[in-house]
This record gives structure tokens, C-alpha cells and sequence, in this order.
């Protein structure tokens, strides 16, 4: 596919989820209940002809969240005045994805998280298919990439996933898995 093809074809899927998703500045702007700001990042790209998301699974050896299936993020540096400078930092360095190669096209309903007290930001961001992951050893033990099309088939299934790349079920995060899969819209 040429630059040019692949160029229309980003522009094309930014416009039609720009068209269901909430604007970026103004979703970081909303007041969410929850005395901790955090932000997650969706990283989305589109590849033989379905669209795709990149989530993690968290070590096994963690306090917090161990072993769950997370979009890469976490909560606000002091000092840091916009969850999405909060989502993309968190994204480089949980995964390796550096900033510049992220797209920001739209948001998710801010949502506060009942146990841990945080007021979650999803950001939602176009990436190019092919990336060369560099997990953070600390706290990530596998990058996932799957399309987007099956994470929402399984949805029905609560919170315990099976899916073929896996020999064992994967537990899908709380946030990750109640909130956010059955909101993401995939553009028909």
C-alpha cells in the first residue's frame, strides 16, 4: 500500500471515530468523581480490513492488578497538567510506544473506579500496524494485539476471557473489562 493509500485511509478512520468518540481536550477537561487522575491510552490500528487494540497483561508478581488484562496507563505525574500527555507517557513506557507515532483521534467517557478511587481517562489513539513492542520489565509481562472484533464478542463472558492465543483463560482488568470494551465503537 502506498503513503498516499495509507494516509486516506488513516484520515478516513480518524473521521468516522472522531464522529463516536468524545473530543480528546474536552474529555480530559470533565470532572469525574475519583481523588486520583489517571489515564489510559487505546491503541488502535486497522489491518486486513479489522480494526485492532493493543493491551497488556501484567506481571504475575505485581501488588496491584497482578496478571490482568490492561490498556497501557496509569495515573497523573504531579507536576503533569493533561491526561493525555498522562496516557501517551504511560504508553511509552509501558509498551514502548513512543509518543510521536501515536494519533490521538477521540476519547471514551471518563469512568471513576469504585475500589481504587481513580477517575480513569481513556484516550483513544490511531497507530501504525507492525510496532516492535518494548514491555516495561516492571510491570508488563506480554503485549496483546487482537482485533477488535473479538474482545467485544467476548464481552458477554464477564470478566473471564478465553481466547486461542492463550493456553489458560486470561482475567481481563476490572476497569478494562467492565467499562470500556462493550463502549468501543468500531465504525461500519
Amino acid at each position: 500500500m502506498s503513503s498516499a493509500s495509507s494516509s486516506r485511509d488513516s484520515d478516513a478512520l480518524a473521521a468516522a471515530l472522531g464522529g463516536v468518540l468524545l473530543d480528546p481536550a474536552e474529555a480530559a477537561g470533565l470532572d469525574v468523581h475519583g481523588r486520583i487522575d489517571a489515564a489510559v491510552l487505546v491503541p488502535l490500528y486497522h489491518q486486513d480490513g479489522q480494526l485492532h487494540v493493543v493491551l497488556t497483561r501484567r506481571r504475575d508478581d505485581l501488588r496491584r492488578h497482578a496478571g490482568e488484562i490492561s490498556f497501557p496507563g496509569g495515573r497523573q505525574d504531579d507536576g503533569e497538567s493533561d491526561l493525555r500527555d498522562t496516557a501517551l507517557r504511560e504508553a511509552e513506557e509501558e509498551i514502548g510506544l513512543p509518543v510521536s507515532a501515536v494519533r490521538l483521534v477521540g476519547a471514551l467517557t471518563p469512568t471513576p473506579t469504585i475500589a481504587t478511587n481513580y477517575a480513569v481517562y481513556p484516550f483513544v489513539g490511531l497507530i501504525e500496524p507492525g510496532h516492535e513492542w518494548a514491555a516495561s520489565e516492571a510491570e508488563v509481562a506480554q503485549v496483546l494485539e487482537f482485533p477488535l472484533a473479538v474482545l467485544r464478542a467476548s464481552f458477554g463472558r464477564r470478566r473471564r476471557c478465553v481466547w486461542r492465543a492463550f493456553a489458560s483463560p486470561t482475567r481481563a482488568g476490572g476497569g478494562t473489562a467492565l467499562l470500556y470494551w462493550p463502549r468501543l465503537a468500531v465504525p461500519r
